[in-house]
């Protein structure tokens, strides 16, 4: 038994678009180091995940499988996973880091590097993608993931491009419905979201360039928005390549009319941070979340990283590998909490320093963290 002593008690944090393999390691170092060191840089980027609130994520991209394993069965710390497995992607698509030297694509031929590792799949059919998300279903996942649009750090594609038809999309959404869960994708346009709902997905991740119209069509589907805060920051921005900076810019001028069209029309919205390649943005972690209260309040905020993914969670059905309730303080729920000093839902700037905020961090009823003075 734990003496509050008149703290906050709030539940873990969870982060919807998030990548424990790839979120604190330098892109170089992803491409050309040995995997067995990668994934014990992904094993200690988890607790440091943990540490920061977040007890819950879900990882849309990255071969995460056995660390979600180790995670589950107590031999390293770290947050609960809910694991996409490869990013699914066209030729050319945002999830297309092949090398120059493994094109063209030889039919039967060797897998690339980022495709063996887990990182990636190609697929350019129905067919294709079909084989790919089952897949990922078998080794698996709670959801698939796929490349709708053009991405910020992928150099082969423009933002403005759209990505998969709509019977390849189609595909994927009927290999993950037969399993009872759902399929999110990445895309920022309307085009892009539109082809992707036509198709069913129940999940778009960013959207940043979105338009009225096409929020209007989220909001009728009930489909689940799972919005960043996207915004410049010169640190991160000075470590991105040129081509990035440029489609990095459009992005972040979409950010805030995005957040202002979901408030409007009542978009079921996510919180995720969605960090690539920079260990320095990754330890910030919380920061990101508490830059929501340029759009919301922060109670709006929390429950945007609480309750309501907690629910949009429960979209992987049967195969939901935390059956429960997720991201609420009540009897029966999963026992993820958090005890603050201070209180968040007036300044939620205190999920920023979580060194010194949170006293207390437990997941499923066990304390990772205790600093409460005896």
């Amino acid at each position: 038994m734990v003496a509050g002593d008149g703290r906050v008690l709030m539940p873990g944090l969870i982060d919807a678009h998030w990548h424990a393999f790839m979120a604190a390691t330098p892109q170089p170092v992803l491409m050309a180091a040995e995997p067995s060191y990668l994934h014990h840089r992904a094993a200690h980027e988890a607790e440091a995940i943990l540490m920061r609130g977040f007890t819950t994520i879900r990882d849309l991209g990255g071969p995460v499988f056995g660390l979600k394993q180790a995670i589950d069965e107590g031999l390293v710390p770290g947050p609960r996973i809910y694991p996409s497995g490869a990013m699914i992607s066209q030729t050319s698509g945002h999830g297309d880091f092949r090398f120059l030297f493994e094109l063209p694509r030889q039919p039967g031929g060797p897998l690339s590097y980022s495709e063996r590792e887990g990182i990636a799949a190609i697929a350019d059919s129905p067919d294709e993608v079909r084989l790919r998300a089952r897949e990922q279903l078998r080794n698996g996942a709670s959801q698939i993931k796929l490349m709708a649009g053009g991405g910020v750090s992928s150099p082969h594609n423009p933002i403005e491009s759209v990505q998969f038809t709509e019977a390849e999309l189609r595909a994927a959404v009927e290999a993950a419905a037969d399993w009872g869960t759902y399929v999110t994708v990445h895309a920022y346009t309307p085009t892009a979201v539109r082809r992707a709902i036509d198709a069913g997905v129940k999940v778009i991740d960013h959207a940043q360039l979105i338009d009225e119209a096409t929020v209007q069509l989220m909001a009728e589907k009930g489909i689940w928005w799972s919005l960043q805060p996207l915004t410049y920051d010169a640190e991160v921005f000075a470590r991105m390549s040129p081509v990035s900076q440029q489609k990095a810019l459009q992005v972040f001028a979409g950010t805030e009319n995005a957040y202002k069209l979901a408030a409007k029309h009542n978009v079921k919205t996510v919180f995720g941070a969605d960090i690539l390649f920079d260990p320095g943005a990754a330890s910030r972690q919380g920061s990101y979340l508490a830059m929501l209260t340029k759009w919301m309040t922060p109670a709006q905020a929390l429950k945007s990283a609480t309750g309501d993914t907690g629910e949009m969670l429960a979209l992987s059905g049967f195969i939901n590998p935390y059956p429960g309730k997720l991201g609420v303080v009540e009897e029966g729920a999963l026992a993820d909490l958090l005890l603050v000093d201070g209180n968040p839902l007036e300044d939620l700037n205190l999920v920023s320093d979580p060194d010194k905020n949170f006293l207390i961090i437990m997941k499923d009823g066990k304390i990772f963290k205790n600093s409460v003075s005896r």
